[in-house]
């Protein structure tokens, strides 16, 4: 999956293209057809499948209605984001695009690139039966800019179960720190590789330090750090990062050139052990035939047990459109209870949707939904919920260079920087 949004790109400039598009100028939107643009950055196996299945039913609601199917490929989301941006900055946007909730739709709607939504979410009475946190994290003002297709959990461990059971390990509903450390110990005593990590895109390797961060500081002290009432330079953040670098020491070689879903197939194939990602990967691993509970196994990274760190895609649609009320069906299908059951289903997320009937789901998916409803919501800073953009970036940035010193004070000292900006 991963992706995440950064806007670099002045988007101020896009703001007024789009007010010269919504007056009637030839800048921004397609001429009005019956084609609705979806654009996003989905394009592997089990995304691409989820995507097919959203676009399936809109069609199968909408007869005569097409879709053109905009994704972009590669950088774990970037290449794609650098695209958006162009089109928006060049006043051509997508009727319809893939985004995050809470701080990754701030510009947007700082800069009315977004179409209200309100009418959908009331003609549908979807405030009844999705949270309210979410909504709000997709609102400005009382009025709606988006609809989630799901929620991922970004805090999962996962791991082969024939590599562990040949080393002599057995895990739980769950897995403390230190259990996790003699594992990896005991692992790397035997000749096998740990964790398997894939951070072609940064995004990977940052999802590690994040799912550490949480464990280490739980939902109260990730909040606080993340909102800027905790330093990075405390001392549980440093002692927090310090472990993550301890990882970078356990995890294959040639990390660097591999994707995220390939590190999940290595790991799935028995080349490592475990593999720290959103639970993305369970459509990634089910799509390629592994067996949930037989062939791998998942628990809460550990020390985050009772913590569900949320990843949200969002479609937002066009403020520029020509065709609002069709792409306000796309919206309106995204969020059905169908699409949502099926789009999931494929994708390894939950439905957003508290309604759905996840029964159909596989065991992972189902405990995942119980876990949603009654676990401690947090948001990811990796996928741009928590934070804003630039903050985002930095992040990044700082991780990059973490990755490649080892150097605990000047990574701190980058992002305290950061934060006071």
């Amino acid at each position: 999956m991963r992706r995440t949004p950064l806007w670099a790109v002045a988007l101020t400039a896009a703001a007024a293209l789009t007010v010269t598009a919504c007056g009637g100028g030839s800048v921004g939107g397609s001429e009005k057809t019956n084609q609705v643009e979806v654009f996003s950055w989905w394009t592997s196996g089990s995304e691409a499948a989820a995507l097919d299945a959203l676009i399936g039913d809109f069609k199968k609601a909408n007869p005569g209605a097409t879709v053109r199917n905009g994704a972009v490929s590669g950088g774990g989301g970037s290449n794609a984001q650098q695209v958006l941006q162009t089109r928006l900055v060049g006043g051509n946007p997508p009727d319809t695009w893939q985004t995050h909730p809470g701080k990754a739709m701030s510009e947007i709607l700082d800069n009315g690139l977004a179409l209200d939504l309100t009418d959908v979410y009331t003609a549908n009475e979807w405030t009844s039966v999705m949270p309210k946190p979410l909504i709000d994290a997709m609102s400005r003002d009382g009025k709606v800019y988006g609809v989630l297709t799901g929620v991922h959990r970004g805090n999962v461990l996962w791991f082969n179960k024939k590599v562990l059971a040949d080393a002599g390990i057995s895990v739980g509903e769950q897995l403390t720190q230190q259990e996790f450390d003699r594992a990896l110990d005991k692992l790397r005593a035997k000749g096998k590789t740990p964790l398997c990590l894939g951070d072609k895109d940064i995004f990977a390797s940052a999802e590690v330090l994040e799912n550490v961060l949480v464990g280490r500081l739980g939902a109260d002290g990730w909040d606080r750090l993340v909102s800027g009432r905790m330093k990075w330079s405390d001392p549980q953040v440093r002692a927090a990062v310090k472990e993550y670098t301890g990882l970078l020491g356990r995890v294959n070689g040639d990390h660097s050139a591999l994707t995220w879903d390939q590190a999940v197939k290595r790991m799935a194939d028995g080349g490592c052990a475990f593999n720290t990602m959103g639970d993305w990967a369970y459509g990634e691993l089910v799509k390629d035939g592994q067996r949930d509970g037989e062939d791998f196994g998942y628990v809460p990274f550990p020390g985050s047990e009772h913590v569900f760190v949320t990843v949200g895609d969002v479609f937002v649609a066009s403020a520029a459109d020509k065709n609002p009320d069709l792409v306000k069906k796309w919206i309106a299908s995204v969020g059905g209870k169908e699409s949502q059951l099926a789009f999931n289903k494929a994708k390894g997320s939950t439905p957003v949707r508290t309604d759905v009937d996840v029964s159909s789901l596989g065991a992972y998916q189902q405990a995942a939904a119980q876990d949603f409803r009654k676990e401690t919501l947090v948001s990811t800073l990796v996928h741009g919920e928590a934070t804003s953009p630039r903050f985002q970036q930095s992040f990044f940035d700082a991780v990059n260079q973490l990755n490649a010193s080892h150097d605990v004070d000047a990574f701190v000292k980058a992002l305290d920087g950061a934060a006071e900006k």
